[in-house]
């Protein structure tokens, strides 16, 4: 993700190292009692296979025809080719990965993998006095240009990113700056790093390497790298940029030592994800990452073509004509030949632009038949971020409150079942399942609890009411800490609700309900605060004062008192090898109504309200004696604190590709106003989302993603790193736009990336996520979802998941083997 200027809280000028993948830019009880987890072992989790395999086509060689190009979607034009650029994007790693060296690259769990196109061996043979890695390179690796690849190319991209040298414009240098120096081993094909400190992730470096004319020199690295590049050595290399339409086109590399590409050539397209179903449809691209909407249509060209249905009779079944009934027909037919010649033309253009749409669409549905959706997990997941620089959210009691309040397995399921999907949430912000570093750490926070969410926000002294109380007025566990009266230091837990129960009644007095109104009421008023509310069947409502209501509304449950304490003896468990379990005992169970919108949060949103049996409808009237309506979900227990209420900026995307976000954010919000916490929806445009309000800390909580990566210790240190003040009084927060974090995440972090013992640092990595669930500015909700579109004989090549793309695999399936649709199609390709 590209580093973005902050006025309300600097980033670091420096990103991680996989800053260019980062374009997203992007729970049980409260109480854990470690003696008594339960679940699987660190191994156990480590060695889990993914959670959803890729879906690729794979094929042998021998089955790929020899020739063809492909046309692949891309979001947009490279602005450059240099991968370590702060404006380098999803199209420059793709790039890279098809004409640059690749030491180690990832398999399908995630996990690096040595290269053997261009390392014979890479090992430490040194670790005293200082680490030193020997890397041994294929004898047969080039350049396009005939050099051999060795020492002079590592140097120059050492020198390039070690930061010593600020006449680089780098986005990042971490591990470099830890290389003490770099040297020519035996002969040639031999390079010695040696490390001024360990470095347990020195398999990250030198991917992508670049030649030693782009590292060279500020100025090549600076300008001469963002059009062109003077040297590649990958299956494919750079043939051209087109300035205009921006599509970048790959040729097959003639000097390419290892197996040969199958493709003639790989164009690059640049089409907006808004566009690509028409794109689809019009037979333009061979392979594009999709959503859901595009996906469902293709999938039903699919269907249609299996039942024996073609482009127009599906047209007449559900497109455009499948509204013309046999009586609409003839009517529309008697007026474009009636007499009144005004009304005929005006029905003949009607029923001419009738046709045309119908055309098209059974065009679309003929062509989008030729393809299939592969769908797998990308190796990335949504979290809620909860802003804690300012505001309710800086009190870790309030964070927790918010996690506690949140059921990620519901959310899980609305975006990923509908997909046939496995909806499983993550259970590590460091590692997703199958890497090794996975171990689900959710535990460190506990799981989905009203009662525990409701209690933690008394301990804070958010209570109902509080927004009337005058402020300085203490509740919950603040009212027990400086309470003075006898009643309560006798009886703390019951004491604390007398001010809120005052404050409901003067609301209820002052409501729309009172006996001044002529007995009447407005059915479906949204306004909790100004109504009184029926309670629910199921919960009835307590009296003033009765005990019952005072130790479930205002003092803490027995057990959040100690949730703090418990925590962090948690963490510190971990911190010390205690071997606790964590899996949880089971999935929570999916909520019913996946796509149902609370009330609250459409209200909040300015969607309008459709009439519900429940609720009724706006402004109708109702007799004296005529039951009310049901309250509206959570407003009862609206909560507040020193006369302010407790409410919350939620900031959303509002662009067509951010539909499953708000679905998601909807479903939040609703299950927030369940503890009492009202949000303010705020949609902004997709441009300004993350620049605008995620960098810059302009928000309470927001959805956006990260991507796993296979070196957490070096990646995502960044990302969950304490602020630090700046010169100005400002934060530099480096990516870490929760403005959540604590000296011990970062001291684990620093151990992880300075031990090479492997396990040593997969054990650190997994103790420092736990520390961050307990900080509970992040949590992880679900893994995205991939969708790909791909012509039906392409093969090796859709839904990769983890792994990395083996380009030289990608074609298209022989002719006499081939089980989608014959012909060579748009591409004029090669077959057999």
């Amino acid at each position: 993700m590209s580093q973005i200027g902050a006025p309300h809280g600097g980033t670091c000028p420096k990103s991680p190292r996989s800053r260019t993948l980062r374009t997203v830019a992007t729970l049980t009880s409260a109480v854990l009692a470690v003696t008594v987890l339960a679940g699987c072992s660190a191994d156990e989790d480590a060695d889990a296979a993914p959670v959803a395999a890729q879906d690729n086509a794979p094929a042998p060689r021998d089955r790929v025809a020899d020739g063809g190009t492909l046309r692949w979607a891309v979001d947009a034009a490279p602005t450059t080719l240099n991968a370590f650029q702060a404006d380098a994007d999803a199209t420059t790693s793709r790039i890279a990965g098809a004409v640059l060296p690749a030491l180690y690259t990832l398999d399908q769990r995630g996990r690096p993998q040595r290269n053997p196109d261009y390392l014979e061996s890479a090992q430490v043979v040194e670790t005293e006095p200082k680490q030193v890695v020997l890397y041994k390179l294929n004898q047969q690796a080039v350049w396009s240009d005939g050099r051999e690849i060795g020492a002079p190319d590592f140097v120059a991209q050492w020198r390039a990113l070690s930061g010593r040298d600020t006449a680089y414009w780098t986005a990042r240098n971490s591990g470099y700056e830890r290389i003490e120096k770099i040297e020519r081993g035996k002969n040639d094909l031999e390079v010695r790093v040696t490390f001024a400190k360990p470095y347990a992730d020195w398999q990250s470096l030198f991917t992508p390497l670049y030649p030693k004319q782009v590292m060279g020199s500020p100025d090549a690295f600076n300008d001469g790298a963002r059009t062109t590049l003077k040297a590649t050595a990958g299956p494919f290399l750079l043939k051209s940029v087109d300035t205009g339409g921006g599509d970048v086109t790959l040729a097959r590399n003639p000097r390419w030592w290892g197996q040969a590409a199958k493709l003639d050539t790989v164009v690059l397209k640049p089409v907006p994800r808004s566009d690509r179903a028409d794109a689809l449809a019009g037979g333009t691209l061979d392979l594009a990452e999709i959503d859901r909407s595009t996906a469902e249509r293709i999938s039903l060209a699919l269907k249609d073509a299996r039942a024996g249905r073609n482009g127009a009779q599906a047209a007449l079944a559900h497109g455009p004509g499948s509204s013309i009934t046999p009586s609409k027909a003839l009517r529309s037919w008697a007026l474009a030949h009636g007499s009144d010649e005004e009304k005929a033309e005006e029905v003949r253009a009607a029923r001419k632009k009738n046709q045309e749409a119908i055309a098209r669409y059974a065009s679309a549905q003929d062509t989008l038949a030729k393809y299939v959706v592969r769908k797998s997990l990308e190796p990335a997941y949504t979290q809620l971020s909860l802003n804690g620089e300012s505001g309710p959210l800086s009190d870790e009691r309030v964070r927790r409150a918010v996690a506690r309040a949140i059921d990620r397995q519901e959310l899980a399921e609305t975006v990923l079942k509908p997909l046939g999907l496995p909806a499983k949430p993550p259970g590590s912000h460091l590692a997703l399942a199958g890497q090794a570093a996975y171990k689900d750490g959710s535990d460190a926070l506990g799981g989905q609890d009203t009662q525990e969410a409701r209690a933690l926000l008394a301990d804070a002294g958010w209570v109902p009411g509080g927004a009337e109380l005058p402020a300085g007025t203490k509740a919950g566990s603040e009212a027990e800490k400086e309470g003075t009266g006898k009643e309560a230091s006798e009886k703390p837990a019951k004491s604390g609700p007398t001010a809120p129960a005052d404050a409901e009644k003067k609301s209820d007095d002052a409501s729309g309900d009172a006996p001044s109104d002529e007995g009447l009421y407005i059915v479906g008023d949204d306004k909790p605060g100004d109504r009184r509310t029926a309670p629910a069947p199921d919960r009835a409502a307590p009296a003033p004062g009765d005990p019952e209501s005072a130790a479930r509304v205002l003092a803490p449950a027995p057990s959040a008192a100690l949730q703090g304490a418990a925590l962090q003896a948690r963490a510190e468990a971990l911190d010390t090898r205690v071997e606790p379990l964590d899996a949880r005992p089971g999935a929570l169970d999916a909520r019913p109504g996946a796509l149902d919108v609370g009330a609250g949060s459409a209200a909040r949103a300015g969607v309008p309200q459709a009439a519900r049996p429940d609720r009724g409808v706006a402004g109708a009237y109702a007799p004296r004696g005529t039951a009310a309506p049901a309250a509206v979900p959570g407003a009862k227990q609206a909560l507040g604190k020193d006369g302010k209420a407790l409410s919350l900026r939620f900031v959303l995307p509002s662009g067509p590709g951010s539909e499953s976000l708000r679905t998601v954010g909807d479903r939040i919000v609703r299950m927030l106003d369940a503890v009492g916490i009202r949000t303010e929806v705020t949609k902004v445009p997709d441009e300004s989302f993350f620049k605008d309000h995620i960098a810059s800390g302009d928000y309470d909580l927001a959805l956006y993603s990260w991507p796993a990566s296979a070196f957490p210790a070096t990646d995502a240190r960044p990302i969950f790193a304490k602020p630090e003040p700046a010169s100005d009084g400002s934060l530099m927060v480096e990516q870490n736009y929760s403005r959540v974090g604590t000296d011990r995440i970062d001291q684990l972090f620093d151990q992880a990336a300075g031990t090479l013992d492997e396990e040593e640092a997969l054990e650190l990595v997994r103790q420092a996520d736990a520390r961050i669930w307990a900080a509970a500015g992040s949590i992880p909700l679900y893994q995205r979802p991939q969708l790909v579109a791909a012509r039906a004989d392409l093969v090796n090549a859709g839904a990769w998941g983890f792994a990395a793309p083996r380009y030289q695999d990608i074609g298209f399936e022989k002719k006499e083997t081939a089980k989608g649709p014959e012909g060579t199609g748009a591409t004029g390709r090669k077959q057999g």
